[in-house]
């Protein structure tokens, strides 16, 4: 790969939750960017990840942003629901990428080469800056479920199956946020526990 060719950091958010989509960012940082406090999304406070967000897309060449939602989820289940997202994220960049840079093991079909970092959120700045922004993203969804339907405290818990959250599930029953094609999910409704 030429030294001056565009490289594109790809990563994903919420692969693991029982409601909410699958979201993922793509970024092409320009060569040499320094964005200190880059790190696996995770790590980062909230209140830094917010300052973060900003700082990359002032400074970035592109970013685009793409999603799979809860119906793609449970038809497609969540690896291809995520490589979708990856794949759209990808593909509404502006700017297109000599390479793609993806985090985890499997990378999307895409018109670019791929390669495939575990943990490359935490090695490579282009890579935090996808994850980063993609963290970002479905947080603010899931603030919007929050409003929607409060009883399941998505804007704490993310929709991920905390305590309370199984707990609001068993006394309310799954919304239409929830992926009914997940395990915990899927037990509850074929026990009727909600």
């Amino acid at each position: 790969m030429a030294a001056a060719a565009l490289v594109a950091g790809i990563d994903e958010a919420g692969r693991g939750p029982l409601a909410g989509p699958v979201v993922a960012a793509a970024v092409i940082l320009p060569p040499g960017a320094q964005l200190p406090g880059l790190g696996d999304s995770k790590t980062v406070t909230p209140r830094t990840r917010a300052a973060l967000e900003k700082e990359i897309k002032k400074c970035c060449i592109a970013c685009a942003v793409g999603r799979a939602d809860v119906a793609e989820i449970d038809r497609l289940n969540i690896l291809n629901a995520t490589l979708l997202a990856m794949r759209r994220a990808l593909l509404a960049l502006p700017v297109a990428p000599a390479e793609a840079w993806v985090d985890g093991n499997r990378a999307p079909l895409l018109p670019c080469p791929a390669r495939c970092f575990v943990r490359g959120d935490a090695r490579f700045a282009v890579i935090s800056a996808a994850s980063i922004l993609a963290k970002e993203c479905r947080d603010r969804e899931m603030r919007d479920l929050h409003r929607r339907w409060p009883q399941y405290n998505f804007a704490a818990n993310k929709g991920y199956g905390s305590r309370a959250h199984r707990r609001a599930l068993s006394e309310h029953g799954p919304c239409p946020a929830h992926r009914r094609s997940f395990a915990p999910l899927r037990l509850m409704l074929a026990r009727g526990a909600c």
